[in-house]
């Protein structure tokens, strides 16, 4: 999880940018819209929804968003995001680095010719599905804050960090596979990883023992991994992750590589 890791830190410091840009409240409100449609429009009954939610919370987008969002998710306003659809899409890097993508488009022609032209200016090919796909497992990822939170019921600590013997019992409890410590620009947290399915239940876990739950999310990791080496290679694949992920339709990009956190620093200097 290591190398993945300092690739969520700098995403996490570009999510900061994007917020100004608004590019973040279009594509939370569209994970609102899908998630809506698929289930009840309520987030009481729809843990996908409540994520979604509690994402778009996290991000700073205002309640009336949110709520328009869920709105034409439950088609109150019009059948117009009805098209709506995710798609995976595969491809390949610089240096045959892994990549998959998740999407939600309303028009599939589109969003792959924008993928296809994002790849070929950045030494890398759009593949066809299940290319890379085999590559990957998806897991299930709650990521909380080790600062203590005043919860309204219970303080979780005495205005001391949490202590991570007890973090785990709460981490095993849920049926949590593995976890690790991050150092961020807004304090420690800990990544704690499980199977897909089971993702609710760590989550709810957490939080009935008033730990600060501050994401929720379905995440791709890698079964195998490439070192990336060389500085060139390093910053023309860093070059498209970001163009990948500034396109409109795309939601999230993985990848299989691992990079020093120097390299990591110069490339995306």
């Amino acid at each position: 999880m290591a190398g993945h890791s300092k690739w969520a830190n700098i995403k996490r410091q570009k999510a900061r940018v994007d917020a100004v840009k608004g590019k973040v409240f279009t594509k939370i409100s569209r994970e609102i819209i899908v998630a809506a449609r698929s289930g009840v429009p309520d987030p009481e009954g729809n843990f996908q929804l409540r994520t979604a939610i509690d994402k778009a919370k996290a991000a700073g987008i205002p309640n009336d968003n949110i709520d328009r969002a869920i709105a034409k998710g439950a088609g109150k306003l019009g059948a117009d995001n009805a098209a709506l659809e995710a798609i995976r899409y595969e491809g390949y890097g610089p240096g045959g680095v892994a990549i998959l993508i998740e999407a939600l488009t309303d028009n599939r022609n589109r969003t792959a010719a924008d993928l296809r032209v994002a790849f070929s200016k950045n030494g890398g090919n759009l593949g066809e599905t299940g290319c890379v796909g085999w590559m990957f497992e998806q897991k299930g990822m709650v990521e909380v804050s080790l600062m203590p939170v005043e919860t309204g019921r219970k303080r979780r600590t005495d205005n001391a960090p949490i202590q991570e013997e007890e973090l785990l019992e709460a981490f095993l409890e849920g049926g949590a596979d593995a976890y690790e410590l991050i150092d961020t620009e807004d304090g420690t947290i800990a990544e704690a990883m499980t199977e897909a399915t089971n993702l609710e239940t760590l989550s709810q876990t957490l939080k009935d023992q008033h730990y600060n739950v501050s994401r929720v999310e379905l995440r791709w990791i890698p079964n195998n991994t490439l070192e990336v080496s060389d500085p060139d290679q390093a910053r023309s694949l860093l070059k498209l992750m970001d163009a990948l992920e500034d396109l409109d339709d795309v939601q999230s990009v993985t990848a299989n590589f691992e990079m020093t956190d120097e390299l990591m620093s110069l490339s995306v200097a």
